[in-house]
C-alpha cells in the first residue's frame, strides 16, 4: 500500500489581523525550538547506538513535526488575506460575533473566522464550518437551519456585531 493521500479539500483564505500576527508570532518561536531539538538531537546521536536510544528517536520525531509546521507556516502565510474592513450591515460576514438560540431556548455565541484560527474553545468557528456556511449573509432575527452529520437544528439569529 502506497502513502498517497488525496489533497486536502480547499479552504478560505481569509484571516483577521489578530489571527495572522499569531501565525506569524508562532512562527518566529518554532525556530529557537527547533535550535534547541537540533542541539538535543546531536547531543543524543552522540550517545551510541541510534536503533535503542529513545531520546534519539523522540528528538528526531520532534523536529520532523517542527520541520512540518515550520514549512506549512512558510507557505500559508503568504496566500492568506487579511481582512481588516468591517461591513456596515447587520448580516453576518466574516468576523462577525453571531448569537444564536436553539429551539429549547439554550443561547451560544460565536465568531466566524478563517480556517487558521478557529478554536472550540474560544468559540471562534471556521468560514468553512457547516454552521458559518448557513449563518453567511442572514440577518437578526433570521432562522437557520444547520445540518451536521449528528442532527438537523434549527436556529435563530438574535444579535451580529463585529
Amino acid at each position: 500500500m502506497g502513502r498517497w493521500r488525496p489533497p486536502p479539500p480547499e479552504t478560505s483564505l481569509y484571516i483577521t489581523p489578530a489571527g495572522f500576527q499569531a501565525l506569524e508570532l508562532e512562527l518566529k518561536g518554532l525556530w529557537p525550538r527547533r535550535r534547541e531539538v537540533v542541539a538535543a538531537l546531536s547531543a543524543a546521536a552522540a550517545e551510541g547506538d541510534r536503533s535503542e536510544n529513545a531520546e534519539y528517536i523522540y528528538r528526531k520525531k520532534e523536529l520532523a513535526g517542527l520541520d512540518h509546521r515550520i514549512r506549512y507556516l512558510q507557505k500559508r502565510l503568504p496566500l492568506l488575506s487579511i481582512v481588516r474592513d468591517v461591513p456596515n450591515a447587520d448580516a453576518v460576514y466574516f468576523g462577525a460575533y453571531v448569537e444564536l438560540e436553539d429551539e429549547a431556548g439554550n443561547r451560544r455565541q460565536y465568531r466566524l473566522v478563517g480556517v487558521d484560527e478557529a478554536d472550540a474553545r474560544q468559540h471562534s468557528i471556521s468560514m468553512d464550518s457547516p454552521l458559518a456556511k448557513a449563518l453567511l449573509g442572514k440577518r437578526v432575527s433570521d432562522e437557520v437551519i444547520v445540518a451536521t452529520p449528528q442532527k438537523t437544528e434549527t436556529l435563530n439569529i438574535c444579535s451580529v456585531r463585529y
